[in-house]
């Protein structure tokens, strides 16, 4: 497991231990890879029983564990209604063609009150911001190969979901409460902070009145998620880690 890898799994057990403090009795973790993630859990004595699934079974180390193979492009998550009461899906939607599908199947397998930890690339810190003005690709998000099958590496990741659209999508689906948090701060995003700080605030604010006013896309619903896009945690994080809980 990479550090990079490692802040991930550490900022989702946190995000978990804050949205259900008591721990999980049955959890689901989607793509599960190696384990990683549930042995962190259990290292934590945070769970009780994990279930896992992934596009493949054969990455898998736990010896205990049973992957079962899915292809979420293509199908369902297959467990019944109210199955668990954590699932954590890192790394994941951002290789899915339609992610808010799967977002929906997460809150129809948990049960109420259960929670969802949802990790993927931020494509909003200003690294990525500053690649996608000069380059038009996000960091993390290259030109594709035409007809690319390793949709599991790196140069799978097809969907770039930004925090405002993630942050929709669990909304949409059902899910209230939904909290934030970052693996790290990027130390390019740091020196590009204070060229644009300022200039992102005022401008931020000068589009967010006209979007008001003029466009009307801009309400109290959902007023605080558009001005989250450029708090500091945002403009600087290179993962975002998002959980939401099924109401109960």
């Amino acid at each position: 497991m990479t550090l990079s890898t490692s802040l991930i799994l550490s900022g989702t057990l946190r995000m978990a231990k804050q949205l259900k403090p008591r721990g999980s009795i049955k959890h689901l973790d989607i793509g599960s890879g190696h384990g990683d993630l549930i042995q962190l859990l259990r290292e934590a004595e945070f769970i009780n029983k994990s279930s896992a699934c992934d596009y493949t079974d054969s990455l898998m180390k736990l010896d205990d564990i049973k992957v079962t193979e899915v292809n979420l492009n293509e199908h369902g998550l297959p467990y019944q209604d109210g199955a668990f009461d954590l699932v954590t899906c890192t790394e994941v939607i951002e290789h899915l063609e339609h992610y808010r599908k799967t977002i929906r199947e997460i809150y129809r397998v948990l049960e109420p009150a259960g929670v969802v930890v949802i990790s993927t690339p931020n494509v909003l810190n200003l690294k990525s911001r500053i690649r996608f003005l000069i380059f038009g690709f996000f960091n993390l998000f290259g030109p594709l190969h035409i007809k690319e099958s390793e949709l599991h590496t790196t140069g799978g990741h097809i969907n770039p979901v930004s925090l405002f659209y993630l942050t929709h999508s669990l909304l949409d689906a059902g899910f209230e409460k939904i909290a934030l948090t970052i693996d790290k701060r990027q130390g390019t995003s740091k020196l590009w902070l204070l060229f644009l700080y300022v200039p992102i605030k005022i401008f931020s604010k000068l589009t967010a009145r006209k979007e008001k006013s003029r466009y009307k896309t801009i309400d109290i619903h959902n007023e605080y998620f558009v001005r989250q896009i450029n708090f500091l945690d945002v403009l600087l994080g290179r993962t975002i880690i998002v959980g939401g809980i099924k109401p109960a």
